[in-house]
Order: structure tokens, then sequence, then C-alpha cells
């Protein structure tokens, strides 16, 4: 069967007219029966356009709706998997944070008594080395006054043995000396008597 539509200007549905048509060969597939629901024509009345393009709407749109909720329900379903992945994922990272922080925990623990006593050392060289600087420069500067003492020293030293020696040419002198006047004196003495 065919059916033949006029619209007028207005767009109201028009009469349609049904002609019997002679039966499909058949070779060509039958339409399904809901598909022959919505297209056959009643002999008796007729049809609207505007009802006929609300049923294939509705299929549409709820063929549509199906086919979103279902892509929604796969989302969601792979949104889940994520999330649980991820919080699986957050608690094998928050253990191994535990881990670690113990373990750096005991590594300090073990280092600990050694790191002061290494600390407890290096603040006593420092500070015998702060102790030391002005000793050096005193020791730096007693040496410079102890070259000086002992160049004095040695000066006085060699002027003394000098005088020593002076000293005991002199006396010899003094002695020799002490001779003449002696053998001057009884000369003297002798001829005094004889006047």
């Amino acid at each position: 069967m065919t059916q033949s539509q006029t619209n007028d200007g207005a767009g109201a549905g028009a009469v349609t007219t049904v002609e019997s048509v002679p039966p499909q060969p058949q070779s060509q597939p039958q339409p399904q029966p809901q598909q022959q629901s919505n297209e056959m024509v009643l002999h008796t009345g007729s049809l609207s356009f505007s009802s006929h393009m609300s049923r294939e709407d509705e299929e549409m749109t709820r063929s549509a709706l199906s086919a979103f909720r279902a892509k929604e329900d796969e989302i969601e379903k792979r949104r889940m998997e994520v999330r649980e992945r991820i919080q699986a994922q957050l608690g094998r990272v928050e253990q191994e944070t535990k881990r670690l922080s113990t373990i750096r925990e005991e590594l300090e623990s073990m280092a600990d008594p050694m790191r002061k006593e290494v600390s407890v050392v290096r603040k006593k060289i420092d500070s015998v080395n702060k102790e030391l600087k002005p000793l050096g420069s005193t020791v730096q500067k007693k040496e410079r006054e102890y070259k000086e003492a002992l160049d004095t020293f040695n000066e006085k030293n060699r002027e003394k043995v000098q005088l020593i020696t002076k000293l005991m040419e002199m006396e010899q002198l003094v002695g020799e000396s002490e001779k003449l006047r002696m053998i001057k004196l009884e000369e003297l003495s002798k001829s005094i008597e004889t006047v």
C-alpha cells in the first residue's frame, strides 16, 4: 500500500487517500511487525503526519537515551575503576612513606651518638684554635723579644770578655808598674840613706 499526502499553506494535515498496490515480490524482505504498525494506514481513517513523526521521535529519543545511559554507565564504571586503582596506589604510597620514615628514624637514632660526639670534639677543636691563635702571636712576639735579648746578651758577654781581657792586661801592667815603683822607691831610699 502507498499513501499520498498533500499539505495546504497553513501546514495542517490533509486527507490521505489510500490506493491498493499489488503485493511485493517474495524476494524482498518483509518489514517487521512494529514497523508495519507504524507505517500502516487504516483503510477507514486517516493518520496525521505529526502523530506518525511523534512515534518515530519517541523511538529515536528512547534509543538516544539508551545509548547515552549506556555510555554514562560505561564512563562511570571506568571512573570507579580508575578511582579504585588510584586509592590502591595511594595506599601503597602511604605505606611506603611510613616505612621510609621508620627507616630514617632508625638511621638517625643509630648515627645520633656518634654525631653528638663528633660535634663536641669539633667544638673543642674550634675553641682550642681560637685560644691558639693569640698564643701563636704571643709566641712569635716572645721569640722576637728572646732573639733580641739573646743578641743583646751575647753582645754584652763579648764586651765583658773584652773588658776582662783588658783588665787582666791592665793588672799585668799595674803589677809591672808597681815593681818599677818599688824599685824606684828602694833606689830613692838608698840614696836618702847615703846622704
